[in-house]
């Protein structure tokens, strides 16, 4: 069975983290599960809105697996791994630990079942990704900086308070609002929603290590691009290159 997986149904994609054996842990197999289907979202044109969840009721996630940790989680991250102009909708149940919660940071609008604990514990592990430092962007910057630096629970009412949640639902209902939100915002206009998201998120501020990260995977884009092939193949055999732009 598959990590991560991916269904499309009424310009609707439902990706949801499949390891519920491990409470969802972040592995290497998720990370690039998560990559890939992000980069599924983005190229299709049936795919209007993604909701991303998880499987079981124990945790949307507990975080990077720390015995089969991913190299590079960042690239699962939507909207830092890749750019989304798409519309992300978080639909969550149980805890929500440590780097898992860089994706409800990131998405657009979250969904959470009266379960739903945030944990950020990294500075009592040592060690930080730095992508949650824009924490401070989506909820009040004194709340931001109690969760980071103190690594109490935040429970899912607080977080519903202070903005950072957007409909708290009985526990089980979670992935079926979600996914009611998703059918709604698919029945708009597509480019408009793409517009309006993109204009919202050139105001929202982004974090140091949020602007490295999506840097680095512009980087990445163009030394897999076939112009830098068809410029490496031109140097080999003395000629000049014919780009595509892709």
């Amino acid at each position: 069975m598959s990590a991560v997986l991916y269904e499309s149904k009424d310009h609707v994609a439902t990706i949801t983290i499949n390891r519920p054996e491990k409470r969802n842990a972040i592995n290497e197999e998720v990370s690039v599960g998560l990559a890939a289907a992000w980069q599924r979202f983005a190229a299709s044109k049936d795919d209007w809105v993604a909701v991303l969840t998880s499987a079981g009721d124990v945790a949307f996630s507990s975080g990077r697996d720390l015995k089969h940790p991913p190299k590079d989680s960042w690239r699962s991250v939507p909207n830092v791994g890749i750019d989304l102009d798409k519309p992300v909708i978080m639909a969550m149940t149980g805890w929500c630990i440590g780097g898992a919660m860089v994706y409800p940071l990131m998405a657009d609008m979250i969904i959470a079942d009266e379960s739903v604990r945030f944990l950020y514990p990294e500075g009592k592990v040592g060690n930080s990704g730095g992508i949650m430092a824009a924490l401070v962007s989506r909820m009040p910057y004194k709340v931001a900086m109690e969760v980071m630096l103190v690594g109490d629970e935040l429970g899912v009412q607080r977080a519903y308070e202070v903005g950072f949640v957007n409909k708290v639902v009985p526990k089980g209902q979670h992935l079926k609002v979600a996914q009611e939100y998703a059918a709604k915002i698919a029945g708009n206009a597509p480019l408009v929603m793409q517009a309006l998201k993109g204009f919202a998120l050139s105001t929202v501020p982004r974090s140091p290590a949020e602007r490295f990260y999506r840097e680095v995977g512009r980087l990445d884009t163009l030394k897999a691009s076939e112009d830098r092939k068809e410029a490496q193949a031109a140097r080999r055999e003395n000629r000049k290159p014919v780009f595509k732009a892709r």
